[in-house]
Formats: structure tokens, sequence, C-alpha cells
């Protein structure tokens, strides 16, 4: 039996100081739009999967240690958001749309640790991502389960109830005295070079993400945070798309992110399409969002073959880099203990 909205977010004002059932979300959903600012202030947003955190006053994401951009934007800028907008294979009932805006805390200084709780948060929540996965070959993943750990402790919280985003949002702040703790010192060094080169056209990622449903907007909100709605519907133009965002949000002009993702319940096969470019308010209540580039995704789509081909590739590419960022990090290469 799923539980309903109601039996969820009792639940969580007995487990977190956090309205609206943000705890069981966290705990439920397979995926999350987790939102982070570039150097310059660009918004960018990648479909993760979200964690309650071990003493349920953060939730929690995880980004590969041979693939740390997702953290170092946070450790640079810690303000992030987490859109908890894509219900699927989470078994709720009419949850809501909700969209958690703190304070981002990056753990990498026990890279072991972090490796050993990933695997068995996963295996928790996933139990059918590694079942049947010979020991010696998830010993070999250890290039993708090495892990470091954000730590978001909300500050702001909107709740579009029961998915209605045509209607106004309920809203939740802090006390003035909730902070979030330092990151973990910065690695030593230059960070490695990009393992991968923009894609020249944006337009056949554009068709892809067509496919996939409404996207999720990103801009840089007034405070300084970036913003990503779930939109309510996608035109597509010459230059990019207009898109209607939902009610009760103030989306300025400025650098934005256009994520659209879809993943199965059981979160074995996923697509993403993340472009960036320009968004402009339109005289109708859209937004006009010219598309400049699209950024390298990763993807597992089509037969089961397909995807662990698609999967192993990536290992290919990101393995010689698990000891460099582990030295970075004056620790030795963690590994998969069963």
């Amino acid at each position: 039996m799923t539980p309903s909205l109601a039996t969820f977010a009792r639940l969580a004002r007995h487990n977190t100081p956090w309205p609206f059932g943000v705890a069981e979300l966290a705990r439920r959903s397979l995926v999350a739009e987790y939102a982070s600012l570039t150097r310059d202030g660009r918004p960018v947003t990648w479909a993760v999967t979200p964690f309650l955190g071990p003493d349920a006053t953060t939730v929690d994401v995880s980004t590969g240690l041979t693939y740390p951009a997702k953290a170092e934007r946070a450790r640079r800028d810690p303000r992030v958001s987490l859109l908890f907008s894509s219900p699927v294979g989470s078994g709720l009932t009419g949850p809501p749309v909700v969209l958690v805006q703190g304070l981002a805390t990056v753990r990498d200084a026990d890279l072991q640790g972090n490796l050993d709780r990933y695997l068995a948060e996963t295996r928790a929540k996933t139990p059918t991502t590694y079942r049947g996965v010979p020991p010696f070959l998830l010993r070999q993943l250890d290039w993708y389960l090495a892990r470091i750990w954000v730590q978001v402790t909300p500050l702001r919280v909107l709740v579009w109830h029961g998915g209605r985003l045509d209607q106004e949002p309920e809203r939740w702040q802090a006390g003035p005295s909730v902070t979030a703790p330092a990151s973990d010192p910065a690695p030593h060094g230059s960070a490695l070079p990009s393992r991968t080169v923009p894609p020249s056209d944006w337009r056949p990622f554009a068709d892809r993400a067509d496919r996939l449903g409404p996207p999720v907007l990103t801009v840089t909100g007034a405070d300084g945070w970036p913003l990503p709605v779930r939109t309510r519907a996608a035109e597509r133009t010459d230059d990019g798309y207009l898109l209607t965002p939902p009610a009760g949000v103030d989306l300025p002009a400025g650098p934005a992110c256009l994520t659209a993702h879809r993943h199965s319940p059981t979160l074995d096969s996923q697509e993403n399409v993340v472009m960036v470019g320009q968004a402009e308010p339109a005289d109708d209540g859209r937004v006009h969002l010219r598309i400049d580039r699209a950024l390298t995704d990763w993807s597992l789509t089509g037969r089961r073959l397909s995807r662990t081909m698609g999967f192993m590739a990536n290992g290919k590419t990101l393995r010689p880099r698990l000891e460099a960022e582990a030295a970075r990090r004056g620790q030795p290469a963690p590994t998969v203990r069963i």
C-alpha cells in the first residue's frame, strides 16, 4: 500500500524540522533536480538521486569522485537547490512538487566511508540495482561507486500541493539561526582536464528533450540562489524554447539551464539532456530561452546489453582519474568492500 501525502507529511513532522513531507521525498524519490552555480554565476542542473542525511538534518546527494564538478561548484558557492518534481518509482500517491533551497556542505575527507555509504544506501533505495552482480565485477566499479557527498541544509521550501503548478505555492523558511557547517578542504593542485568535448550543435539534444516531457528551467534568482522550476509547457522555437513557468515564482532574465530527463521505476535506465543559454521573460507570461549549447550527458537507454556497454564505456574514460582525484585529497583510492 502506497502512503498518501498526508501520511508522509505526518511522518516527516516527527523526524525533521521541515514541512510538506520533504524528508519522505528525500527518502523515497529516485531522482531530484540538483542545481548549483558555476564560477561566473550560471546555474547548472542535473538529475541526481537524493538521500535523507544520516541525522535527518540534511538532504544529501552525491557525485562521482572521478567527475567532481557538481561538488566543486558547491564548495566554491554553497547556494544550491533541489527540486522534487519527478515521482516515478517513489511509490508516493499524489506527491507535491517541492523546491528546496539551501546551503551545501561538501564531504570528501573520508572517501572510503563515502563509497561504503553510497553502496549501502543505493542498495537500500533501489534493491535491484546491483542484484546478481558478482563481487569481482562490483569491485571493478570503484571508479563509479567512489563518491563525494553534498549535504544540503534547507533554508527555504516552496511546495505546489498535489503537483498543481497552476496554483500558488506554499512557502516555508528556516529560522535565522539555521546555517550549514563548512565543507571539507578543497583538493590540492589543479583540477583534472575535462573528460568530454561539448557538442557542436544543440538541436539534436533538443530533439531528444522534446520526447521527455515538460523540462526543468533553472535561472539565478534575485537572491543569488539557483531557482529550478518544473515548467508546465514547452514550445520549440528556432533559437530555443518558449516555456510556461509554474505559478508563484519570479524568473528574472539572465543565464539559464534547461534540464529534461526520464528514468525507469527501478532506475536501471535513464535519459538526460541538459542545455544552457539565456532566459528572457516574454510579454505573455512565458519565458523565452535562447539555447547556446548542450552539455555532454550521461544516458543509459535501450536494451540491457546496450545500457551495460554504455556504462562500461564511461568506465574506460573515468577509471584512470580515480587514483588522481584521491591523491589530490591526500587519500588512497577507495575500494569496494563486499
